[in-house]
């Protein structure tokens, strides 16, 4: 199957991207959905974070308070890559698995930290959803309510945005309209299904 990673800084828009997607009939794997299953409660992945971080990332009910170990790793680079070994390969293993089981013409798989995990040697195209630092800071603090300081951590942690740029095969401009962010998603998605039936994923 053609496999396209579909990426971006946090808080760039790759949701909405992956939603227009999904809307035309696109096969579409969010990472980020997998992520929380592999530590769902019950789960492997659950248990060595645990075990790694101790019982203060987990809430009452058992199920991971992300809040608490999100400020953990984001003020220590060192505990975040602690982190990132655990889940990563599970991550990585259960979309494997998925992809496997999808029929379609190309599946965009929405990958946050695609450069960074090298996860993009799994895929033929890379997509990059892109705008400008200064509007992810902004519907960054919008959306997790965080402050200025641990917004730009959140940034600072991921590959900056000219060397996504330099990376991508395509891109999606994403700091105008979500109409103006539609246009650009269905003029890929034709693209990527005469690409798919020209045999160009298969290679």
């Amino acid at each position: 199957m053609f496999r396209i990673g579909l990426t971006g800084g946090i808080a760039s828009g790759k949701s909405t991207a992956a939603d227009v997607f999904t809307e035309l009939g696109a096969a579409v794997v969010d990472t980020d959905v997998i992520a929380r299953d592999v530590v769902a409660p019950g789960e492997s992945g659950l248990e060595a974070v645990a075990a790694e971080f101790g019982s203060d990332v987990l809430l009452p009910n058992g199920e991971l308070d992300r809040r608490a170990l999100r400020s953990i790793v984001f003020s220590d680079p060192q505990r975040r890559e602690v982190l990132e070994s655990i889940l990563h390969p599970l991550i990585r293993a259960r979309t494997l698995r998925v992809i496997a089981s999808l029929e379609a013409p190309y599946v965009i798989v929405v990958v946050p930290l695609l450069l960074e995990t090298g996860f993009a040697e799994l895929v033929e195209r890379i997509l990059v959803v892109d705008c400008p630092e200064a509007q992810q800071l902004e519907r960054l603090r919008q959306r997790d309510g965080v402050g200025e300081s641990e917004a730009q951590a959140m940034l600072a942690a991921q590959t900056d945005r000219q060397t996504r740029l330099a990376r991508a095969d395509d891109v999606i401009d994403n700091s105008g309209s979500i109409e103006a962010t539609r246009a650009q998603v269905k003029a890929l998605h034709e693209r990527y299904l005469a690409m798919a039936a020209n045999g160009l994923g298969s290679e």
